[in-house]
């Protein structure tokens, strides 16, 4: 049974508590919170994993599994100390590695900690063959987001522009990945994801679409290198606690955790 200690119990955290119910090969024994955060989580916990202790910090025993699920702060917070002290670590947030310095105290942590931290494909798909690619060499990659206009509510997307009123496709965002991360932050974790697979965060090509005909996030991905080419389109559900987010985000952190534990795994 592998221990796990959850940081995080928002959307995607509830949303992986609900799918990890009654899960033969782990258990959920800690939901990390903020103080003002743990009244909502003891409610959410009593419901989906009762016999999980919710808590302000990771337990310095009984852990055998970090994983994140709440942002930059949480990373800094929980995730690199469980790392220095030799815990594994699986992060959802990719998109907060933008920050400068994050991704190398990352590294630095888990090489302190002889340990290991996952960073998970999240929203899109084909990461293991950008990431295959690039062993033979990448010319260019690019990532197109598309989402709903409500999608972009509360980014600075909202600049300038009233995004209910939006008659079409709206460009909101044209430039690296790493200036995409950091200034929608909440929304860009796939264009992070894709530009650590591949070519980094400063030779990514992103754009970002509002667009008032699409009900869903679609996110398209195309590569060209000494493989070939390719070009990825997916379309995929929000998760109905928040639409900056894809359900697929939640699914392909369980498999994740759930790839720790088979005795088989892809």
């Amino acid at each position: 049974m592998l221990r796990i200690a959850l940081i995080g119990c928002g959307a995607i955290g509830a949303s992986m508590l609900e799918l990890l119910q009654g899960d033969a090969g782990l258990s959920v024994a800690a939901v990390v919170v903020p103080e003002e955060g743990m009244a909502a989580a003891r409610e959410k916990a009593a419901r989906l994993a009762p016999r999980a202790a919710v808590l302000a910090s990771v337990p310095l025993a009984g852990i055998d599994l970090v994983v994140e699920a709440a942002g930059h702060a949480a990373i800094e917070a929980h995730v690199l100390p469980a790392l220095r002290r030799g815990t594994p670590s699986v992060v959802a947030s990719v998109g907060a590695l933008s920050a400068p310095g994050l991704l190398e105290a990352i590294e630095r942590a888990a090489a302190t900690g002889k340990t290991q931290v996952q960073l998970i494909a999240g929203a899109i798909g084909a990461i293991d063959a950008l990431a295959a690619a690039r062993v033979g060499g990448l010319d260019a990659v690019r990532y197109t987001g598309r989402k709903p206009p409500r999608a972009w509510k509360g980014t600075p997307a909202e600049e300038g522009r009233d995004l209910d009123a939006l008659a079409g496709e709206t460009v909101i965002f044209e430039g690296s990945a790493r200036e995409a991360a950091a200034l929608y932050p909440k929304n860009a974790n796939v264009a992070a994801t894709v530009s650590l697979a591949g070519l980094g965060l400063d030779r990514t090509f992103v754009r970002l679409v509002a667009d008032p005909a699409v009900t869903e996030n679609v996110h398209v991905v195309e590569a060209e290198g000494a493989f070939g080419r390719f070009e990825l389109t997916m379309r995929n559900k929000a998760l109905a606690a928040n639409p900056k987010t894809s359900a697929l985000t939640v699914y392909s952190a369980v498999r994740a955790l759930r790839n720790r534990v088979a005795t088989v795994a892809i």
